[in-house]
């Protein structure tokens, strides 16, 4: 298994090694070479003091929490996190112990550590540490917090959210009392600084196993996302649907592919249809205008939980679209490009397909059929590396002067044109560009609609 380490992890572990210190990596990489998954990046700890690791490593070493003993270490463009081994004094933060003392033991380290799994030690001879089980819980699937749930959950809350991502990610089962615990500490969640709730949510949705967490744990989302709440149980008391709008949400989140903007998009798509409940004289359930207020709500969440400016453009543009309805023609698809752009039409598209797998599974054939042939045109106009864009015509501005228009009737003229390409009528090569915009100018078109 130490074979898998990357060259310059083994070069810092064997220094450490010549300079008289025990080193092990611990944490989230142990775990993954454990069930032979590459892991994203490596920890390491030993007893070396903070102070004795940057002497070691010089100009390779960066002091980035040298109170809590963390030295970030640099080689062949790999960073590693180095902390000396320790045991936490009392937490009162919900982040960081008030105190740490250091220690050369390396099971007093891993007493520390939030879960089973992540609390095996390996030494660079392949030796593992692992007084807590890990290994039989990792062989098992299962999450189990290291020594007492509660008092794992009182130190930080985060590690609630951290638990439900590894089981979104990992497809582990959560051990009975340490689920227990997690639901009696949620509240200790409100405390925790937006941005790290954040990231670990981000984790979680983009998760293979993702619905089995949502539809297992909304009570716990519920607390950093309580716009959720509202859908949780709430019957859609309509033939299209045979799920309440937290079970569609849930189903439709893990149906589409798993980046960010379309996990989040899923996720906030339906938060207004609680609000919007009518019923008509047959009893049937409607939600009219929920995906305006959707949209509202989603702005809330991102706005709260600081989300950067290009996911929370992309989940924007996606509700914006979200409602759009057009036939699987060529043109069709290629006149939403051209509105939309590329990336949002693709994704447009399987929002389509999530959110029909997560609706009544009789008629899903059929109701899907148009969408995934729409996808079809999509990749065929994107082979075809088909115009949709102004700064793709094959016509400039300044063709468009030399024929006449000027001021605003240049863009104006150059849209016409885009909209004609778009819908299939008006091919994107030049001299076919310039003969259409001659006939336009001379017909008196100056972007006015007169012809």
């Amino acid at each position: 298994m130490t074979e898998k380490i990357p060259q310059p992890v083994r070069e810092m572990l064997a220094l450490l090694r010549e300079n008289g210190h025990a080193p092990y990596l611990v944490g989230g990489c142990v775990r993954d070479l454990l069930r032979g998954a590459a892991p994203d990046d490596y920890d390491m700890t030993s007893g070396a003091l903070p102070e004795e690791v940057m002497e070691l490593f010089g100009a390779a070493a960066h002091p980035t929490g040298l109170a809590h003993g963390t030295v970030t270490l640099v080689r062949g463009g790999v960073a590693v996190e180095h902390t000396t081994e320790r045991r936490d004094g009392a937490y009162h933060d919900s982040r960081h112990p008030e105190s740490v003392t250091f220690t050369d033991r390396i099971e007093d380290d891993l007493a520390r550590r939030d879960f089973t799994v992540n609390a095996i030690a390996l030494s660079p001879t392949g030796e593992l540490v692992d007084p807590f089980g890990g290994q039989a819980d990792l062989r098992a699937g299962v999450l189990r917090c290291v020594g007492e749930p509660e008092r794992r959950f009182a130190e930080d809350a985060l590690r609630i959210l951290r638990l439900l991502r590894f089981a979104s990610v990992l497809g582990f089962s959560v051990e009975r009392e340490t689920a227990i615990a997690a639901r009696a500490r949620k509240d200790g969640l409100r405390a925790i600084a937006h941005e790290r709730v954040y990231a670990e949510l981000n984790k979680l949705l983009c998760g293979e196993y993702v619905t089995t967490v949502l539809l297992s744990y909304p009570d716990i989302l519920g607390v950093v996302l309580p716009e959720l709440l509202p859908c949780v149980g709430f019957d859609q008391r309509n033939p299209h649907h045979c799920y309440d709008v937290w079970e569609h949400t849930a189903r439709s989140v893990g149906a589409a592919p798993p980046t960010r903007v379309l996990r989040w998009t899923m996720l906030l798509h339906d938060l207004g249809k609680p609000s919007c409940f009518t019923q008509d004289a047959d009893g049937i359930g409607h939600f009219y205008g929920h995906t305006a207020i959707s949209a509202q709500l989603a702005e809330g969440v991102m706005a709260r939980l600081h989300f950067e400016h290009a996911l929370a453009q992309g989940v924007r543009a996606q509700l914006t679209c979200f409602d759009e309805m057009f036939p699987p023609e060529r043109a069709a698809v290629h006149r939403l490009m051209a509105r939309y752009g590329r990336e949002t039409v693709w994704s447009l598209l399987q929002t389509k397909l999530a959110d029909n797998a997560a609706k009544a599974p009789a008629g899903l054939e059929r109701a899907q059929k148009p969408w995934r042939e729409a996808l079809l045109l999509y990749d065929e106009l994107t082979a075809e590396n088909a115009c949709c864009s102004l700064a793709e015509l094959n016509i400039s501005g300044d063709d468009l002067l030399a024929i006449g228009f000027s001021g605003r009737s240049v863009g104006q003229a150059k849209k016409r044109l885009l909209d004609e390409v778009a819908a299939e009528k008006l091919e994107n090569d030049r001299d076919a560009l310039m003969h259409r915009a001659e006939r336009l100018y001379r017909s008196g078109w100056r972007g006015d609609g007169k012809e």
